[in-house]
């Protein structure tokens, strides 16, 4: 019996990997645009920091995590987010002493255990954000502002964005007993996994799927907002206005982490079925400090491309094809082949892609193969041109063909390409 792939992961064969490397090379386009540097850090880290920092409530960690012993006996967890990883080498490597805000961005793979769904998997993939070193309230407009652009820019069609202030730690503990009372002549019919929350976490029932029904009526935390959380979140509103960056109001949005402060965001798209949740993020004061630092506030998002990709699909955006093969270059005869490989090499040293058989195969089939590979060129060199000093060059989409000079052709046929 052969060996399959573990449940809930994929292969990315050719063919399919260029839509993914067409969302990555958007995400660093627009990160260089908006001024966030790369940063990559292990998929594996010490347990204790994904339950200091995620939050030892959530079903992260509660029950999604890949954790194991490594030999020397250390609880080691694959991660099941970026931030937390983000925030620790942060830390580690002293990157609150720049003198400006850290702006940071990642892409890669993170690990749930949950049931596999469209959309979901037990390995998947964010590109993520994070902005460390202010509490000015433009930069969670800026980081929602860079997740609406990548959105827009990939082609994605009636993305909202909505948002809520979750308030900070003082709001949150006064609310907590505003809750826990509209609750409480319900508790022993919510879910099991709200009947822990409601002791440890109760504003989490809000996010919970089961009990939307008893949540109706509940109080906000909008509406136990201090001054300080206001002033905050109005300030959102007003520079997300005047980026004309599209968002609602959604006053029951806590997100499932336990590290976030004042502004909470998602970003929505139909096409998944019942989960329309894209992406999403918010601002989390304290983590820094939680984690070990010197305490710094940061805001930052993450993006799911396996859900941006079944989106796209569903909406019929067409991903631009790979850019197709410039040159198939065709040795007929041993003299003619062995010069082939020093004219490949010339043709890949000037920028070009370029391909050659290997299969020792006849011409019929070289020039199916170059036509299967979408070239833009088929390059001949037979032994009667060989001997001339020339090489045929065919026009694959015209069928057009010329005959150019054997010296400086990797270099004639670069400048025609580009030109």
């Amino acid at each position: 019996m052969s060996i399959q792939k573990p449940k809930g992961t994929q292969d990315l064969l050719p063919g399919e990997i260029e839509k993914w490397q067409y969302l990555e090379n958007k995400a660093r386009e627009l990160c260089r645009r908006f001024n966030y540097r790369e940063i990559r850090t292990p998929v594996f880290e010490h347990t204790e920091l994904f339950q200091r920092g995620v939050g030892e409530t959530t079903d992260i960690v509660e029950k999604e995590m890949y954790t194991f012993q490594d030999k020397g006996d250390r609880s080691i967890s694959l991660r099941p987010e970026g931030t937390a990883g983000v925030v620790r080498a942060y830390v580690e490597n002293k990157l609150y002493g720049e003198p400006d805000v850290s702006k940071l961005y990642y892409i890669g793979p993170m690990f749930r255990y949950e049931q596999p769904q469209a959309g979901r998997y037990r390995q998947f993939h964010q590109f993520g954000i994070e902005a460390f070193g202010s509490v000015d309230p433009g930069i969670d407009a800026e980081v929602i502002a860079l997740g609406y652009s990548f959105y827009r820019e990939i082609g994605l069609k009636d993305v909202t964005v909505e948002i809520n202030s979750v308030g900070n730690p003082a709001v949150r503990a006064a609310y907590r007993e505003h809750i826990q009372r509209f609750f409480a002549p319900v508790k022993d019919q919510l879910c099991k996994d709200c009947q822990s929350r409601y002791d440890r976490n109760p504003m989490r029932i809000l996010d919970c799927k089961i009990d939307q029904k008893f949540c109706e009526g509940a109080p906000t935390i909008v509406e136990h907002l201090d001054e300080e959380c206001r002033t905050h979140f109005q300030a959102v509103q007003d520079h997300l206005a005047a980026m004309d960056i599209p968002y609602r109001l959604n006053p029951r949005l806590v997100r499932g982490l336990d590290y976030y402060t004042h502004t909470a965001f998602e970003y929505k798209a139909a096409g998944i079925g019942a989960i329309d949740t894209i992406g999403g993020g918010g601002r989390y004061n304290g983590l820094v400090g939680q984690i070990g630092g010197n305490d710094q506030p940061g805001v930052g998002l993450g993006l799911g491309l396996e859900r941006i990709l079944l989106v796209l699909q569903a909406q019929g955006v067409e991903i631009p094809a790979a850019k197709p093969l410039d040159v198939y270059l065709i040795g007929l005869g041993e003299a003619a082949e062995k010069e082939t490989v020093k004219l490949l090499q010339q043709l890949r040293m000037q920028g070009l892609s370029a391909e050659r058989d290997y299969q020792s195969r006849k011409i019929k089939a070289q020039m199916k193969s170059a036509d299967r590979h979408r070239a833009t060129y088929v390059a001949i060199l037979g032994e009667d041109e060989l001997a001339k000093g020339e090489i045929t060059v065919k026009a694959m989409a015209t069928g057009e063909q010329e005959t150019l000079p054997l010296a400086g052709f990797a270099a004639a046929l670069a400048a025609r390409l580009r030109a």
